[in-house]
C-alpha cells in the first residue's frame, strides 16, 4: 500500500469558508463523526482581519455589487461577509491542504452555491447535501427557511422553493450575533406562525443550541444544516477509508 493511500484513510476533511479551527461546531459534530479524524483548513486562513489593513482586507474577500453575500465565522470568533468570486481560489487552497493532511473526503462547509472546486478526492458540498435530504424528508409540507443575512432572504428563498414542491419562506437570523438563539427562536415563531410545518437552518454557523431554541419556540422539527451535511459526509468518508485499496 502506497503512503498516500494509507495516509487517505480515515480521515476527513473540512473547509469553511472562513478561519479554522470552527470551534463553534466542533463540539456539535464529533458525536457524528466517531471513527474518524478530523482535518480542519479556512478559506481565509491566511487573511488577517485585525491592524491596519483590516478594512482593505474584508473589502477584498467581500461580495461584488449584486452578488449574494455569504458570512462565515473568524478565528477570534467575529464574523466577516464574503463574495463567492474572492472566496473560490481561497476554497481550492483550502481543499489542497485537507488532502495533503490525509482527507480521504472533504466537505465544503457552505450552504451557499460554488461552481466546482479542484479536488483530487471526494470533495462534498453542503448545499445539494443539505437540500436533497431537507427534499426527502418534508415532501410536499410549508418549509421555514432560516437564513443569515437580510441581504440573504430573496436568493435563498428561491434557491429552495426552486427544489421543494410545497410553499417556502425564508427569514433571517444572524448566527454570529450576541443573541443568535433568541433571534433563532423569534425567526421560528413568525415562520410558523405563517404556516411552516418545518424548519431548516440554513447555515453551517447555527449549532445544536440555536436549533433546541428554534424548536422550543415553534414546537415543529427543526432540521440543523450542519447536522444534515456532516452526518452524510462522515459516511462517504468512513466508506472510502473502509474500502479496499489496492496495493
Amino acid at each position: 500500500m502506497s503512503e498516500t493511500a494509507a495516509a487517505a484513510r480515515g480521515v476527513l476533511g473540512l473547509v469553511t469558508i472562513g478561519q479554522a479551527p470552527r470551534t463553534d461546531l466542533t463540539p456539535d459534530i464529533l458525536p457524528l463523526t466517531a471513527g474518524l479524524r478530523l482535518a480542519e483548513c479556512g478559506a481565509l486562513d491566511h487573511d488577517r482581519f485585525d491592524g491596519p489593513d483590516a478594512d482593505a482586507v474584508r473589502a477584498a474577500v467581500g461580495p461584488v455589487p449584486g452578488e449574494a453575500p455569504l458570512i462565515s465565522r473568524l478565528r477570534d470568533g467575529g464574523s466577516a461577509v464574503l463574495g463567492h468570486d474572492a472566496l473560490a481560489p481561497r476554497m481550492a487552497d483550502a481543499v489542497a491542504r485537507c488532502e495533503a493532511a490525509g482527507a480521504a473526503a472533504t466537505l465544503l462547509l457552505c450552504t451557499g452555491h460554488f461552481p466546482p472546486v479542484p479536488a483530487r478526492r471526494p470533495l462534498l458540498y453542503a448545499e445539494p447535501l443539505v437540500q436533497h435530504a431537507v427534499c426527502a424528508l418534508v415532501g410536499a409540507d410549508p418549509v421555514g427557511i432560516v437564513c443569515p443575512l437580510p441581504a440573504q432572504q430573496e436568493d435563498v428563498e428561491a434557491r429552495w422553493a426552486r427544489l421543494l414542491p410545497g410553499p417556502v419562506t425564508a427569514l433571517p437570523a444572524d448566527p454570529y450575533g450576541e443573541a443568535a438563539a433568541e433571534s433563532c427562536a423569534a425567526a421560528a415563531r413568525q415562520l410558523v406562525a405563517g404556516g411552516a410545518r418545518w424548519l431548516v437552518l440554513d447555515c453551517i454557523g447555527y449549532t445544536e443550541e440555536m436549533r433546541r431554541a428554534a424548536a422550543r419556540a415553534a414546537a415543529v422539527p427543526v432540521l440543523l444544516a450542519r447536522a444534515l451535511a456532516v452526518r452524510l459526509a462522515a459516511e462517504a468518508a468512513l466508506s472510502a477509508a473502509r474500502a479496499p485499496l489496492s496495493s
